[in-house]
């Protein structure tokens, strides 16, 4: 017997949505069979058309609110970006009984307790596993597969543009701004760069990393967000020096006093996995208490990397519909959750323990390096290695300094004071320190 096909309406034919309808149209047979009933496009809805589909014999829109209220759709899969018309869309094709599959972080991160409380009360599904690291089955793997786990910490690159700059800074001793030129002529940078760069994109797949590792709200507005738009080419090399590389990373940990939840720069040694992740890709380490460490790697981005993601959301709402079962994954892992729950709360960023890299510009004359210990030592925070280098009476040179762990607020303290000598030029450089110890 062949069963009813699956009806679904793409708004978006971008990037993703390009992807989509591509993936969707090739492996039509392949699909089918996994799901046990056709998934077929009823409906596209985009703006303008895109050479890359053909979309003949497809219903065709500029209106995404149609396929939102479109009786025939049974899937709406969102892949318009953004968050207010995003939201609009979602909660209308929501309230009209349909399903949804989106690849939009900046929405769920920020919506995303909204939506998932109107689905649940609408008994449809929303699906979001395109949203964090593309075609990287992360979401699913730490929802389902690590289910037994207690999570003891994540950290990810979970943003290619940012790790292709750093990649490029570090293998060929090039600036920021050279690299961030390039990567926007090659298409991997928007014209716009603030979200990839000041990490905004990564606390928007953090928090919902987060939330699903640790059973807590989508709290995007707690994220601590630092960019990399401050690293220079000898900080990228003296981290080398020192044994470590720079990455940016989003990383969320479990202590006794709550969850740390932030995106910023960050040295890790060198033999650690997430070191050797280069260019565009992505990947995320996951240390649970049961499995101990994981890592999930590959493609974060692009059209058909992120469309198998899409693609496998669809599945399984498809399954769902055929099996009419009434048990569903909670969308956040755990089950009860509340917007009001602090029962693990957001560290603020100055509660934060980690080692530090400091990077200062100093007047080379006697006593300056003395001082610059002491402000340390009355904060109780011990230097593990220093690199001065030398010049000639008078000039300024740069003063590389890694410390012992501490607490972040001691830390900004150190930094004021080192800002205020005399000797000390412009502001100091401040990059986080993490070993990702999978013995931690």
């Amino acid at each position: 017997m062949t069963l009813k096909p699956v009806r679904v309406g793409i708004c978006g034919l971008g990037t993703v949505g390009s992807g989509t309808f591509n993936v969707l149209m090739r492996n039509a047979d392949e699909i089918a069979r996994r799901a046990g009933r056709p998934i077929v496009i009823e409906q596209v809805a985009a703006r303008r058309d895109n050479p890359d589909c053909d979309t003949t014999g497809v219903k065709v829109t500029a209106d995404i609110f149609e396929v939102a209220q479109n009786p025939d759709v049974d899937v709406l899969v969102e892949l318009i970006g953004g968050y207010d018309v995003a939201r609009e869309l979602v909660l209308m094709a929501i309230a009209n009984g349909k399903h949804v599959v989106t690849a939009n972080k900046a929405l769920i991160a920020v919506h995303g307790n909204e939506i998932f409380r109107a689905a649940h009360d609408k008994g449809v599904i929303v699906a979001f596993e395109a949203a964090v690291a593309g075609g990287i089955p992360v979401i699913k793997s730490i929802r389902e597969g690590l289910g037994a786990n207690c999570i003891e910490w994540l950290a990810g690159i979970i943003n290619g543009t940012g790790n292709y700059i750093l990649t490029h800074m570090r293998d060929e001793g090039r600036a920021f701004e050279d690299v961030l030129a390039e990567a926007q002529a090659l298409g991997y940078a928007e014209s716009d760069p603030t979200f990839d760069v000041e990490g905004i994109d990564a606390a928007h797949k953090l928090t919902i990393l987060a939330s699903i590792a640790y059973g807590v709200p989508l709290q995007f507005e707690k994220a601590y967000t630092e960019g990399i738009s401050r690293i220079t080419a000898e900080d990228v090399e003296q981290a080398d020096n020192l044994g470590y590389i720079i990455k940016h990373l989003g990383i969320s940990k479990r202590t006794e006093a709550g969850l740390e939840l932030r995106v910023h720069p960050t040295l890790i040694p060198k033999e650690r996995l997430l070191a050797s992740v280069h260019g565009v890709k992505n990947a995320i380490a996951v240390m649970g208490d049961a499995v101990g460490p994981t890592l999930y790697y590959g493609a974060g981005a692009g059209a058909e990397p992120t469309a198998s993601a899409v693609v496998a959301d669809l599945l399984d709402v498809a399954r769902d519909i055929a099996t009419e079962h009434h048990y569903r994954v909670p969308y956040l892992a755990f089950s009860g959750i509340t917007e009001g729950d602090d029962s693990l709360p957001i560290l603020p960023m100055e509660d934060i323990v980690t080692a530090y890299y400091l990077r200062l510009l100093a007047v080379d004359r006697p006593g300056v390096l003395a001082r610059v210990a002491t402000i340390l030592s009355e904060q109780g925070i011990s230097i593990e290695a220093i690199i001065q280098k030398e010049a000639t009476e008078g000039e300024l040179v740069p003063i590389i300094l890694l410390t012992h762990r501490t607490r972040e607020k001691q830390m900004n303290e150190v930094i004021r004071q080192l800002e205020s000598l005399s000797d000390i030029a412009g502001p100091v450089t401040r990059i986080r320190v993490e070993s990702l110890d999978e013995q931690q």
